[in-house]
């Protein structure tokens, strides 16, 4: 099974393809917009990158990490904004969506739904045996 995974964000939004069946790594990246463009600009320019890996990698499941309480505002709307485009995204392209909150992500690769993300990068790295992390950060 191809998974698309998705960390949505505005400014850095972090996406990444495994193969479940051999669990190996496909491709891992950050989607960026510029913050200088308005918000209508970057979530079409976020939207098309998005667009971009499906057609390139044709996953069977789309993973989207579900937007949790922040307080910061601005932060969680951009965050909530981003899923939204992915969700849409993944429906018009007819393809099963699973969300996830970052604790339940965090527990599944460390064990902890309080590790750091350094953690789960590492993990990541040992689970799809990888020579290196993947970076930045927010690609894990």
């Amino acid at each position: 099974m191809r998974v698309l995974a998705i960390d949505p964000g505005l400014t850095r939004c972090g996406i990444g393809v495994i193969e479940s069946n051999n669990m190996s790594m496909i491709g891992v990246g950050v989607l960026k917009s510029s913050t200088e463009d308005s918000i209508e600009l970057r979530l079409m320019d976020i939207d098309a990158q998005i667009r971009e890996w499906i057609t390139l990698h044709n996953p069977d499941v789309i993973a989207i990490e579900r937007v949790f309480s922040q307080q910061n505002l601005r932060t969680v709307m951009g965050t909530a904004q981003v899923a939204g485009v992915a969700l849409l995204a993944a429906a018009q392209a007819n393809i099963k969506v699973v969300m996830h909150t970052p604790s339940e992500v965090k527990a599944a690769v460390t064990g902890s739904g309080r590790a750091k993300k350094e953690q789960g990068a590492q993990m990541v790295q040992r689970s799809l045996k990888g020579e290196t992390s993947p970076k930045p950060v927010d690609a894990t």
